[in-house]
């Protein structure tokens, strides 16, 4: 019976689909049963012991190749070989998360691939001053879009064209009658749409000055708060006025930029207004969300139509200190009845007040709405502040999480008082070494507010300063005729006109301006010898946007 058992063991064990580990020994006697005789007449008689198979000793088994899952588990189980299972899996563990961060941080620190409003230059128009289309002395839209041409030989990508909102004209166009429409003078609103498609079919993007600090007396908004029409009787800042000797006695001492009182008495609400420009120009009341509001619909408005960015300016002058109390004199011995001029005090008050700063981030939070199609960023500009503060400025690019303008427009080079290679490292340094970390920089080396490049350094060094332009670390902007070298005009009328005079195109009567007998401005003289067809200096714009932009980086 117990030999039957025996036999059929490894017909169970076949049938179990066990293994028959022969390569196993179950104690050293066995080593030598090739050997001992007797030893091997012995072994049948070992395996038909009855015994409990629970209470066998297990044998201790030694590894190797191709052992059953029974016998693997076993020794897997085993200290030194559960140790060096797990220090492999951490390793493998370790090794992964290193490759990852390893690939975040070279994605991190790599340079980004440049927007549209990094990699070229911007080019600024004045668009009363452009290209007149019509024959009536006065550049348009319609002018813009015929010079198309010129614009894309600069290899320029981004056209700046400055107000051409409908509007009275009282400060060059800068106080807007209506926000939602164009000034006939300039064209229609189709007009408008035909030049944003052109200059879209080039490949070429478009960005609108917007001045939301102020409108025209003429606006229909003043028009319904001077008459305390329902929610437009606090659109704007009025305040009560003394009167004496028949005479208007203001609030306070504040003072206009264009000087005298920053306050106008009105006749129909019998108050006086408050207006940080012109006395044409009333200040909106900011503290008022519903003019905020207006204010972002009108951003909706053109982003809508396909513009590509806003240049914001005169944002400083948001926001005013409620109390109204004095702004402090600069000279303290000065008899404060003599105080007529705006550098004459200093704006603690009325400029850079808390808040301001939110307004924008709200615009720019508006335009980011707009910013979510790939290709279709939105670009926000804004002045700077003081040109001494430049920490000021450096805080309209907004913080590491909070963004606000994409950069505030740099004029270090345009307020240079002298041209050497000191100021000019001084000019540049400054902005590089206080522009937050990450935040992108800007040349300037022409404004509508500003003397004509050539004017102020001299028609020798206008090419050197177009390479400078051209070649630092950053956009690149520039004012229509500064690629030609033209001058200022002599105007008796206003300091300002002095730069805008028409676009000098050929050596033709007007300069090629217009058609018509006049234009708006007088021609500089000079325009037989200095004129687009003549090519002074646009040979240095189209090769020198051959170099990559940034290529040249700023060290400090």
């Amino acid at each position: 019976m117990v030999e039957e058992e025996a036999k059929s063991s490894p017909m169970e064990l076949s049938e179990k689909r066990g293994v028959e580990n022969n390569g196993f020994v179950q104690n050293e006697a066995s080593e030598d049963k090739e050997t001992n005789p007797s030893t091997q007449e012995e072994m049948p008689k070992a395996c038909i012991v009855d015994a409990d198979p629970a209470a066998m000793e297990e044998p201790v088994l030694k590894p190797y190749a191709g052992m059953p899952k029974e016998v693997l588990l076993k020794f897997s189980s085993q200290a030194r070989y559960r140790v060096t299972r797990e220090i492999l899996f951490w390793l493998i563990i370790a090794t992964a998360v290193l490759l990852v961060g390893a690939t975040i941080a070279i994605i991190a620190l790599s340079p980004k691939c440049l927007d549209w409003w990094q990699a070229g230059p911007i080019y600024q128009i004045y668009p009363r001053s452009f290209k007149d289309s019509n024959m009536d002395g006065n550049g348009d839209l319609k002018g813009i879009q015929e010079k198309l041409d010129h614009i894309t030989y600069l290899n320029v990508k981004t056209i700046w064209i400055t107000s051409f909102y409908k509007s009275p004209l009282k400060d060059l166009g800068y106080g807007a009658e209506d926000f939602y429409d164009v000034d006939p003078m300039f064209g229609s609103m189709s007009d408008f749409e035909n030049l944003l498609a052109a200059i879209h079919d080039r490949g070429l993007k478009v960005i609108m000055d917007l001045i939301p600090n102020h409108t025209s007396d003429k606006h229909q908004w003043f028009q319904l708060s001077r008459n305390r029409t329902g929610k437009y009787t606090d659109y704007y800042i009025w305040q009560d006025c003394g009167h004496a000797a028949g005479s208007v006695i203001p609030p306070n001492n504040w003072v206009s930029v264009y000087g005298d009182s920053s306050w106008q008495f009105d006749d129909v609400r019998q108050q006086c207004y408050f207006h940080q420009f012109g006395k044409e120009q009333p200040d909106l009341n900011f503290r008022n969300l519903a003019v905020q509001q207006e204010i972002h619909d009108i951003i909706k408005f053109w982003l809508g139509k396909g513009i590509d960015g806003f240049s914001f300016s005169a944002v400083k002058f948001l926001l005013e200190a409620k109390h109204l109390r004095d702004e402090p004199l600069v000279n303290k011995s000065q008899n404060p009845e003599n105080i007529t001029a705006y550098s004459q005090l200093y704006h603690d008050y009325t400029t850079t007040q808390v808040g301001m700063h939110d307004i924008i981030r709200s615009f720019r939070h508006t335009m980011n709405q707009y910013s979510s199609e790939p290709g279709r960023y939105r670009f926000m500009g804004s002045d700077g502040d003081e040109k001494e503060d430049m920490e000021a400025t450096m805080m309209y690019y907004g913080t590491t999480f909070v963004q606000e303008a994409d950069f505030p427009f740099n004029v270090n080079l345009i307020n240079m008082k002298n041209l050497s290679g000191n100021s000019i490292f001084e000019a540049v340094d400054l902005w590089m070494k206080n522009m937050p970390e990450g935040k992108w920089p800007n040349w300037a080396v022409g404004s509508p507010s500003a003397a004509r490049l050539s004017s102020r350094i001299g028609r020798e060094y206008v090419n050197v300063m177009n390479m400078l332009l051209l070649t630092l670390p950053g956009t690149p902007v520039t004012y229509y005729g500064e690629e030609i070298g033209m001058q200022n005009i002599a105007s008796e009328i206003n300091f300002s006109l002095f730069t805008k005079s028409p676009m000098q195109w050929d050596g033709k009567p007007n300069a090629g301006f217009t058609e018509g007998n006049s234009s708006w401005l007088p021609v500089n003289p000079d325009y037989e010898s200095v004129n687009v067809e003549v090519g002074i200096c646009l040979t240095l714009w189209e090769e020198e946007m051959v170099l990559e932009p940034g290529k040249f980086c700023h060290a400090s």
